[in-house]
């Protein structure tokens, strides 16, 4: 197997994505803290819509525009706002358990490692297979270890 080309933008962006995630497991906490979980995921979800109605006109014309081929999108792809939904539901109100903020997003992180290793291997969802490699359980390993670290202690 041939090593993984580095993409710099394509890093930098999760990298930010990483950050505001945690932004908004926090910001997503508060609200359920005065309001309830659901309060919070309907609070979210509303002001997402809302910034996607903002968004969509300014990237409009290059969304029309480009020469990516078009195809029938699979019925079981908008599931993601429902995951999505679910998603801030429980995170706001982890967030507001004893794990806090980086307990809880150890914790997703860990969940993400072994959703993400087991879709690339059995390609769920429409993900090419992908053989794991050794390399792939050590750094499960390592997630879930630092993980418990977060949560349970430190060195």
């Amino acid at each position: 197997m041939s090593p993984r080309r580095i993409d710099l933008a394509a890093n930098l962006a999760a990298l930010a994505a990483g950050a505001l995630l945690s932004l908004m497991v926090h910001l997503n906490g508060e609200l359920a803290r005065q309001g309830g979980a659901l309060f919070s995921s309907w609070m979210a979800h509303g002001t997402g819509t809302v910034a996607a109605l903002l968004v969509i006109p300014l990237w409009w014309k290059a969304i029309q525009s480009s020469d990516a081929p078009r195809q029938a999108i699979p019925l079981w792809a908008y599931l993601g706002g429902f995951a999505g939904a679910v998603t801030v539901i429980m995170t706001s109100t982890a967030v507001n358990s004893s794990l806090a903020l980086s307990g809880t997003l150890a914790l997703g992180l860990a969940g993400q490692i072994v959703f993400s290793l087991a879709a690339d291997r059995w390609g769920l969802f429409g993900i090419a297979k992908r053989r794991l490699r050794l390399g792939d359980a050590v750094a499960l390993a390592l997630i879930v270890a630092g993980s418990a670290l977060v949560i349970w202690g430190s060195l």
